[in-house]
């Protein structure tokens, strides 16, 4: 017994070895291009629509500040797992100890659940806008915004450590390989000797919490808008609403069905390769990030209206840079 206590105390690891994609181990860097392509694609967006909103007068409102505060989730969530899994991939970087890797899971676990309560937010918004439309400036003030973030962030706070801690009384033995490119819950949890369903039926529970409520939510909140609109308003102002809500419900659906399909790949992990497995935990991360300035940028006509206005300043700051280099290049004779 005391030999068997000894051999677990070395092999109890505290570092550990993220090998995401471990199918392709060979061609790894190839994936470079694609996730250095996709990162890029979700800051340059969410960054651009976020300065549009911040600059434009007319997109100084409540529903584009939730929109500019779930753009700026986007970002923090994917910074927190990309850069370290280029640098794995560039630099075969890809060691991390286990307080970096709890303190990853936490971050993106706070920034998952603040984002789905953001879309809580956004669907409130919505509802007022169109259900109470006369008293929408009295009730969608910029302290309500200020404590409804700041509800978002202690729904996170309150329910995020408790899967965190007892994840980090598991002694991990049995490996430190994570064949994952993010450390998160189940994935360590695998890796731990003796029994773990404490820390598995935790996990299970806030997910299914989290997805049930909001949800429930999301669906009872659109049932009255969609209602409303149906019963009250007419023509070009119906169809502003159904518009407006609907491209609202798009994001919410990218982002839960992401988050649905990456649970049941999961749950499915037996009959199905871990590069299956990691592919769709990337788009669950990245697919809604890439997707949402995209969805809003085209679909609102407000942001898509700053949008163009925008690319036509530059058009016409840079257009007569253009044809000065050209007239020079000409008189020197260097290029006709």
């Amino acid at each position: 017994m005391e030999d068997l206590t000894q051999n677990q105390t070395l092999v109890s690891y505290t570092e550990f070895i993220l090998l995401g994609f471990p199918g392709i181990v060979k061609q790894r860097k190839l994936l470079l291009i694609p996730f250095t392509l996709a990162y890029a694609t979700i800051l340059s967006g969410n960054i651009l629509i976020i300065y549009r909103v911040f600059v434009e007068p007319s997109l100084q409102s409540p529903m584009y500040y939730l929109m500019s505060l779930l753009f700026a989730v986007n970002i923090s969530s994917t910074t927190s797992v990309l850069p370290k899994f280029l640098l794995g991939l560039a630099f075969e970087m890809n060691q991390i100890t286990l307080a970096g890797c709890l303190t990853q899971m936490s971050y993106v676990y706070f920034m998952a659940i603040f984002e789905s309560g953001v879309i809580i937010f956004m669907a409130l918004d919505r509802f007022v806008a169109v259900c109470r439309p006369l008293r929408y400036n009295d009730i969608m003030t910029k302290r309500l915004l200020v404590q409804l973030a700041i509800i978002g962030m202690a729904r996170s706070a309150f329910l995020v450590p408790p899967m965190v801690i007892l994840t980090s009384k598991a002694c991990f033995c049995s490996s430190n390989i994570i064949l994952n490119f993010v450390c998160e819950n189940m994935g360590l949890l695998s890796l731990a000797c003796g029994d773990t369903s404490k820390q598995q039926a935790v996990g299970l529970m806030v997910r299914i919490l989290i997805s049930t409520i909001d949800v429930s939510l999301l669906l009872v909140s659109y049932c009255s808008i969609l209602t409303t609109a149906m019963r009250i308003a007419v023509g070009k102002a119906r169809h502003k609403a159904l518009h407006t809500c609907g491209t609202h419900i798009s994001v919410a659906m990218t982002i839960h069905l992401s988050a649905l399909l990456s649970s049941i790949v999961y749950r499915m992990r037996t009959h199905i390769s871990y590069d299956i497995q990691n592919l769709f935990n990337a788009l669950y991360l990245l697919v809604p990030a890439m997707l949402n300035p995209f969805i809003y940028g085209l679909g609102v006509k407000e942001i898509r209206r700053c949008l163009a206005k925008s690319w036509k300043n530059w058009y016409m700051i840079l257009l007569p840079m253009h044809i000065q280099v050209s007239k020079t290049l000409s008189s020197d004779g260097q290029f006709k």
